[in-house]
């Protein structure tokens, strides 16, 4: 059962490559005022910044399809972070169109927020990344998504 529309919620979201590329996942860990939420999803073999920007997707889809208000989201990835924020350009031509993706879809939140966290303070999520590695967990039926390959 989904939660109701609307609302604000916090997310910590992490991406795993065994390998550079390698068998990739990624993991989110979505806490709303209703509780939390687990989402994974194997993504075959890409890199790890993929990872990243596939669980980011997760969360701005599943977001939006809620309507929600307000998204704060945590991730290890300073070149992520970065490159949502427009600190760094995206420069690997693979990225472009996820990142393209990203930002047409954080439009659909009023308030979205991304912030640079250690590692430490990101455990489940990496937990949950590696989790869809191992198990190669499908992706979310609600999740379209085409991952590239460099």
């Amino acid at each position: 059962m989904n939660p109701p529309s609307g609302g604000s919620a916090r997310a910590w979201i992490d991406g795993a490559s065994r390998g550079n590329p390698g068998e990739a996942g990624f993991g989110v860990l979505l806490e709303t005022d209703r509780g939390g939420e687990e989402i994974v999803g194997y993504l075959g073999k890409t890199t790890n910044n993929v990872a990243e920007y596939a669980a980011l997707i997760a969360v701005l889809t599943l977001a939006g399809d809620r309507e929600m208000k307000k998204l704060i989201v945590y991730s290890d990835s300073q070149l992520l972070v970065r490159q949502v924020t427009g600190a760094y350009r995206v420069k690997a031509p693979h990225l472009v169109p996820i990142f393209l993706r990203v930002l047409k879809l954080r439009q659909t939140i009023p308030d979205f927020t991304i912030e640079h966290v250690a590692r430490e303070q990101n455990m489940e999520a990496d937990r949950l990344a590696n989790q869809a590695v191992d198990l190669r967990a499908p992706l979310p039926a609600w999740l379209e998504l085409e991952v590239p390959h460099p």
